[in-house]
Parts: structure tokens; C-alpha cells; sequence
């Protein structure tokens, strides 16, 4: 039996990664990352801020759909030699998920191209606490959530 899909869950999951970064790289980390990039505030202003906040909530979209799916996938149980899809929804449950995909998945390449941008280490940390604290709490939404 294929689980209906909950496209409130996947929105909500999908705002997540703005409110952390309005949170994480604003008031809790702004120093910090600025001074790890050695750049002021205003030159991290985006010329074109519709197309740069659009672009970023429709990546950010695309990877709480992804996670759904992901989350969906290893959540697997046999009843009587049948699949059973959709078991055992929490949110710690799936936020174990959702930081399970974040070391496997989008650590290394953000470690990766941190290293050929030469990016400081303080930076490539920032980054990494922040998508592991981000993606925990979309895989919550995305499992409890069901």
C-alpha cells in the first residue's frame, strides 16, 4: 500500500532551511560567518533578492520532496509477505533520518567544495552545524508528520 502524500508536511519541512538561516546566520552566528567568509554584511546582500531567495526555497522544496521520499523508503515492514510502507512516524525518529542524510549526503559535498574554495575550517563547520541541525528538524516534520 503506497502512503498518501502530505504536501502541507513537505511546505512547512520546506521553510525550515529559511527560518534556521534567517536564525542561524542572523542573530545566533552572523560574526562568526561573516568573519569566516572575511566579508562585511553589506557585500553579502544579493543583488537580485526575489531571484535568491526564490531559487534558494525552490532548492530547499526540492530536497524536503526528496527526503520524503528517502525517509519513505527505509521505513519498510513485511506483514504477511506484503510491503508496508509508512511505519514507525516520530519526529525523532525522523529527525535521526533527516541527520542521517545530511552526513551521508550534503556533509561531503559541502566539505568537498568548501576545500577546492578554500573556504576557512570555522566556515565549513558553520556550514555543516548548520544543514545537520536543519535537516533533523525536517526529517521530524517530514516523519511525524505523515
Amino acid at each position: 500500500m503506497m502512503p498518501s502524500i502530505n504536501w502541507l508536511a513537505i511546505i512547512v519541512a520546506g521553510l525550515i532551511p529559511s527560518i534556521m538561516g534567517a536564525i542561524f546566520y542572523g542573530p545566533l552566528f552572523e560574526k562568526q560567518w561573516l568573519a569566516s567568509l572575511g566579508k562585511t554584511k553589506e557585500e553579502m546582500v544579493p543583488k537580485n533578492m526575489a531571484l535568491t531567495y526564490g531559487l534558494a526555497l525552490l532548492m530547499a522544496m526540492l530536497l524536503s520532496m526528496s527526503m520524503k521520499m528517502m525517509i519513505e523508503l527505509v521505513h519498510k515492514d513485511l506483514l504477511n509477505g506484503e510491503l508496508v510502507l509508512g511505519s514507525f512516524h516520530t519526529f525523532k525518529h525522523g529527525a535521526l533520518h533527516g541527520l542521517m542524510l545530511c552526513i551521508s549526503f550534503i556533509v561531503p559535498v559541502i566539505v568537498s567544495l568548501s576545500l577546492f574554495q578554500k573556504n576557512s575550517g570555522k566556515n565549513i563547520l558553520l556550514n555543516v552545524l548548520f544543514w545537520c541541525m536543519t535537516m533533523a528538524i525536517m526529517g521530524g516534520i517530514l516523519d511525524a508528520w505523515n
